[in-house]
């Protein structure tokens, strides 16, 4: 009787441990943008964008501190609005970036704050340099895609870093050091 009793027990708990243990979702490269922006000279603020990247949020909803996020993209994959600017990034004055250089985010922890909010800590690469960054993050929503019939999860965050930490610090203070970064991700459940 005991041991049906402890099978039965250990069974509950690893169907437990399955049913709580982080799902893999995939990026949705058309609705996941990165935002960045900085002041040039005090006279206006400039914007750039990362989009079409990929990246994979090991997702637990039940215990969101056991989740991880890892993201990467081609440097030269930033997009400016202005060619010239483009250019002049991806020269020996900031990137020098050739077309295998990528930026990438992988995280290294999660600190639950509120019901749908957390500071996700993680290891940032930026120009072959890589400092710890943390995501003030936001969760949307999770839920089926009204579209697609399948599970669904949103999330923002931001942060703020300084581009001298990644060895881009050309023009400061003119050109602000600091840079804020605005995250919007989807991501859908994996096959």
């Amino acid at each position: 009787m005991k041991k049906t009793l402890l099978a039965a027990a250990l069974a509950t708990v690893a169907a437990s441990a399955a049913f709580a243990a982080p799902e893999k979702y995939v990026l949705d490269a058309s609705h996941s943008q990165i935002l960045f922006s900085y002041n040039h000279l005090g006279f206006s603020t400039t914007w750039g964008m990362f989009s079409g990247f990929e990246g994979d949020v090991m997702f637990d909803q039940e215990n969101p501190a056991a989740s991880s996020v890892a993201v990467s993209m081609p440097t030269k994959s930033m997009f400016t609005g202005w060619e010239e600017r483009f250019g002049h990034f991806m020269s020996q004055d900031f990137f020098g970036a050739t077309d295998t250089d990528m930026v990438s985010f992988t995280s290294t922890g999660i600190d639950v704050t509120g019901d749908s909010t957390a500071q996700i800590t993680g290891d940032l690469t930026i120009n072959g340099t890589t400092k710890s960054v943390v995501l003030d993050a936001v969760l949307n929503q999770v839920g089926d895609h009204p579209m697609a019939g399948k599970p669904w999860a949103g999330f923002d965050a931001s942060a703020t870093v300084l581009r001298s930490d990644f060895n881009l610090g050309k023009f400061a203070p003119f050109v602000s050091d600091e840079v804020d970064i605005k995250i919007s991700i989807e991501a859908m459940k994996a096959e």
